[in-house]
């Protein structure tokens, strides 16, 4: 069975939480513990199909970064140097030197940040639904409709998101659309008419770019993303990709950005494999275009 540990740190005047999971039943760590850290508004508590699944080979960490869970909200000034340093307390409170990494969406942005700024602590690196090379053009655009939600507008922002977050296009076979759009609908009419600070959490996305311009080097890298993800779409994740040496792309077939709540299992069994060093060669769930690893 699982063993739960939740801790407190201060970063920055920020408090902020995380949880250990330890399995009590696994003899002995197949590889190095995995950090999770999850998009706008996810919490420590949201990664319950990863428990057991990452359980039974390493210690999972999952993080309320700032602005979400109970952790506080950044404040004017701050941003991803803080993310960063929250990251590293993390690590250091938990007695960890190196991690495997996993970032999702927003927090692949963190991720892959952390990473470049401390590639010591890193021992593998997954990125999964990359906001990259978002034009300014679509950047702008979410800034305007998150404008508008602030007025007073919010049903017209939480109708942006879904069409920015999910494919519409019903020709493209989603496994769970039904789920993930009343789920997602909820979770961001939420945020936004509830949560004092959520419209300031979900338009950081939209401030804090990807910063593609040094690549990375010594790290071992998987970038993945639904095959039919729209916040960026597959090609530009794998064009990002190839500026990462040591590393690989691939898409989850039957999936858009929400492809951690329409195929958990299938994104649970990708973090194993390539955290234990596991081939992806015929595994069923890859997007046909995707190359497979060695």
């Amino acid at each position: 069975m699982n063993s739960e540990t939740v801790r407190t740190i201060t970063v920055a005047g920020l408090t902020c939480h995380y949880r250990r999971i330890v399995n009590s039943r696994r003899e002995s760590p197949a590889t190095e513990p995995v950090l999770l850290l999850g998009g706008a508004l996810q919490h420590k508590d949201g990664w319950g199909a990863f428990d057991e699944g990452v359980g039974a080979v390493a210690d999972l960490i999952t993080v309320d970064m700032p602005g979400a869970g109970a952790s506080d909200q950044l404040r004017p000034g701050q941003g991803m140097d803080v993310m960063c340093r929250v990251v590293e307390a993390v690590l250091d409170d938990a007695g960890v030197s190196r991690v495997n990494l996993f970032g999702y969406s927003f927090g692949s942005v963190i991720a892959f940040t952390f990473a470049r700024r401390h590639p010591h602590r890193v021992s593998r690196l997954m990125l999964g639904g990359t906001p990259a090379n978002l034009t300014e053009a679509e950047c702008a655009e979410w800034r305007t409709a998150a404008e508008r939600g602030a007025a007073g507008h919010e049903q017209e922002f939480v109708d942006f998101t879904m069409g920015f977050w999910l494919c519409q296009d019903e020709s493209r076979v989603i496994r769970n659309r039904r789920l993930a759009h009343r789920y997602v609908r909820r979770i961001v009419t939420h945020a936004v008419t509830l949560l004092p600070y959520g419209l300031a959490v979900l338009n950081r996305s939209a401030d804090e770019w990807l910063d593609t311009s040094g690549g990375l080097a010594g790290v071992p890298t998987l970038v993945f993303c639904g095959e039919h993800d729209t916040v960026s779409d597959a090609r530009r994740q794998q064009d990002f990709a190839a500026t990462i040496q040591d590393s690989a792309f691939v898409t989850i077939a039957e999936a858009d950005h929400w492809a951690t709540l329409e195929r958990p299992a299938e994104v649970v069994d990708l973090v194993v494999r390539f955290f234990t060093d596991q081939t992806l060669h015929g595994v069923d769930y890859l997007g046909a275009s995707a190359p497979a690893l060695a």
